[in-house]
This record gives C-alpha cells, sequence and structure tokens, in this order.
C-alpha cells in the first residue's frame, strides 16, 4: 500500500454531479466508463469528472464548442484550462491517480497540446 492511498482525502467519494448539464454530465459518465456513473468523484480536495473503471485514473471532460469562440475567447479559455488542469493533475499525482483531459474536438486539443504538452488528452467527439 502507498503513502497516496493511506491518505483518507484521497480515497475516492463519489459526490453528485456539481452542474446541470446534461450533455456534459453524459459524457463524463460514459467516456471513459465512469466507475460512478451520474456522479462526480471527490480526491483530494477536489472533484474529478470521472474515475475510470479498472484502473487508477481520474478524468476531467470538457465539451466546451471551442472552435466557435473568437480568438481572444479561445486564448483566454485556454489559460484559464491550462492552469485549471495543471492543477487537477497535480493533486491526482498526489493521490497517486493518473490523470487525463477529455475534449471533444481535435481543435481543443491540439490548442491545449500546444500550449501545455504534459498534460494527456483525449478527443471523447461527445456533442453538446
Amino acid at each position: 500500500m502507498t503513502a497516496e492511498r493511506r491518505r483518507p482525502e484521497c480515497e475516492p467519494i463519489p459526490v453528485p454531479h456539481a452542474g446541470e448539464d446534461d450533455p456534459h454530465n453524459e459524457c463524463a459518465d460514459t467516456f471513459p466508463p465512469n466507475r460512478y456513473p451520474g456522479n462526480d468523484v471527490l480526491v483530494g480536495g477536489k472533484r474529478f469528472d470521472a474515475l475510470q473503471v479498472g484502473v487508477r485514473v481520474l478524468w476531467e471532460i470538457k465539451t466546451h464548442r471551442f472552435e466557435t469562440y473568437s480568438g481572444f475567447l479561445r486564448g483566454q479559455v485556454t489559460r484559464d484550462q491550462v492552469v485549471e488542469l495543471v492543477e487537477a493533475r497535480n493533486i491526482a499525482a498526489s493521490c497517486g491517480y493518473g490523470f487525463v483531459v477529455g475534449v471533444s474536438t481535435q481543435a481543443h486539443k491540439d490548442v491545449l497540446e500546444a500550449a501545455e504538452p504534459s498534460l494527456t488528452l483525449v478527443v471523447t467527439g461527445c456533442e453538446r
């Protein structure tokens, strides 16, 4: 047993989805298969969109219609998301979890990847 797994704040606790965004929640429940469908998971004091079935991997899902944003808004959203996602990844890692970000489109993935190459990003294809 690792030190991370002995810390009580690192035990995954299912909590109701934070928002009332049905398309986002549906994506988080099915991509990847979420160990706690219908719920987010609280780990290390942070809410994650999903804990993947069968492995210790936490997910954040982004279902933004990114390619419809103006250049200015894309830049702002990218900066804000990179800060948020790096922080989430660090919390996940401190508790012994992997971390993956699911985005709806290749365009969103490309921009986040260029801004922060160390993130693990996957295109989900989930629509809003």
